[in-house]
């Protein structure tokens, strides 16, 4: 199935682009696809430690099950001053 990712602040400049299609697996789960993003580009996986999920405008646990066609944003924790 294809899930659309969209990168958000520092994870855009990491692979360079501000959204891709990801192929995973029919039933796959944010996990699964987090990992398959982290195969693509790996400049992102470092940062995997603290990147915040967002399956539509919900945020996504890692075992959340994925429809074709989902978008998933991944975005750094809210900073500011």
């Amino acid at each position: 199935m294809t899930i659309r990712a969209l990168f958000w602040s520092y994870f855009r400049e990491r692979t360079g682009v501000e959204s891709a299609e990801v192929e995973v697996p029919g039933g796959a789960t944010v996990s699964e696809f987090l990992s398959e993003v982290y195969r693509r580009w790996p400049a992102l996986e470092p940062l995997k430690g603290c990147t915040l999920v967002a399956v539509g405008l919900d945020y996504a646990d890692p075992a959340q099950v994925l429809r074709d066609g989902d978008e998933v944003s991944m975005f750094p924790p809210v900073q500011g001053g």
